[in-house]
């Protein structure tokens, strides 16, 4: 028989071993994050809030988002692409960085979501759109006596050398957005000959694509060309800036969300997709000073947004647009012949 001192020992190491047995595996959900902080943060708290599960967000440009996947190819570290421009997503699917998933909420999505599925062969889901744009600086337009820019034409008037900001098409998809739309409102040519006058009047080329409504909002520049919301959000919080939408008409961005292909954590990036395209999902962009159009049909259109039946909207070509070849090639000649130009 065992004496009391060794059942009483027996007994402590038995506790200790269940202390040192490892707990249930917590699940994770490692996310990129394409929009703005605030709404990046907003969607990790509710989902982890609602779902338990452990939501490790990186927040990054839609372009370093697909250079990113593109290197990790071999290893993938993300499990779900949140946000972002939807023309770099195009081009991940493409290039099978991107899984197929067919929701079963897609016949709730607008049409433009939709069709952003079908394309990509159900790669990617449209998220949100939004439209093109830039805005100016309304005291410093005053104050300089300067008539205000209403076209992408004006924006390369002398007046206004060095007072241009964007950001760089290689890292944001908001700037690939405009280089896309300028190529197709005037033809390639026409499109180069004017982004090389326009490079006389940039002061800097931003990582970020809404950067340039920030600095313009603070008067660190005249103009930032950015999308028409980011403008907004910058007016609304109290900063002298006009949002306009260019005369000759703009393009728009299908903003996307794409299930990482290999990813390590396949069924919880199901799981978000599904709750990402509910309503109620969507509303949190507008609650955190997003802007945009929301795909869900029973989401609300954001009052403080631009009302696109007054923005002439160009028929923009997202397969061509959205292509790796199309992208590579247009980027090499704007990085050679535009950004390495003199000024």
């Amino acid at each position: 028989m065992f004496s009391t001192r060794t059942r009483h020992l027996a007994f402590a190491m038995l506790c200790l071993a269940g202390l040192a047995r490892p707990a249930a595996a917590e699940s994770t959900l490692i996310m990129y994050c394409g929009v703005d902080e605030n709404w990046c943060r907003a969607m990790t708290t509710e989902y982890q809030k609602q779902s338990g599960v452990n939501v490790q967000m990186i927040r990054m440009s839609a372009g370093e988002i697909y250079a990113r996947l593109r290197a990790e190819k071999e290893n993938p570290q993300a499990d779900i692409w949140w946000g972002g421009t939807g023309d770099p997503h195009l081009q991940a699917a493409e290039e099978g960085l991107t899984e197929e998933y067919r929701s079963a909420s897609l016949p709730k999505l607008r049409d433009w979501a939709q069709k952003q599925a079908e394309r990509s062969k159900y790669r990617t889901v449209g998220i949100y759109l939004g439209a093109l744009g830039f805005g100016y600086n309304t005291e410093e337009i005053k104050s300089r006596k300067l008539t205000p820019p209403a076209c992408w034409a004006d924006l390369i008037k002398p007046e206004f050398k060095g007072e241009v900001q964007m950001a760089d098409p290689n890292s944001s998809g908001t700037a690939w957005t405009a280089l896309a739309t300028l190529v197709q409102l005037m033809g390639e040519e026409p499109a180069f000959a004017y982004l090389k006058k326009l490079h006389a009047n940039i002061n800097e080329y931003t990582k970020a694509g809404a950067a340039p409504a920030q600095a313009a909002g603070m008067g660190e520049t005249l103009i930032g060309i950015a999308f028409q919301h980011d403008v907004i959000d910058v007016a609304i919080r109290g900063k002298p800036i006009q949002v306009v939408s260019p005369c000759e008409g703009t393009g728009y961005e299908i903003g996307s969300m794409s299930i990482v292909k290999r990813g390590k954590h396949p069924d919880e990036a199901r799981k978000f997709y599904e709750w990402a395209l509910t309503a109620d999902a969507q509303k949190l962009g507008a609650a955190n000073r997003s802007y945009q159009v929301p795909s869900n049909a029973d989401a609300p259109i954001p009052p403080q947004g631009p009302d696109l039946s007054k923005v002439r909207l160009i028929d923009y070509d997202f397969a061509k647009y959205g292509s790796s070849a199309e992208r590579k090639r247009l980027l090499a000649r704007w990085s050679t012949e535009v950004k390495a130009g003199a000024k």
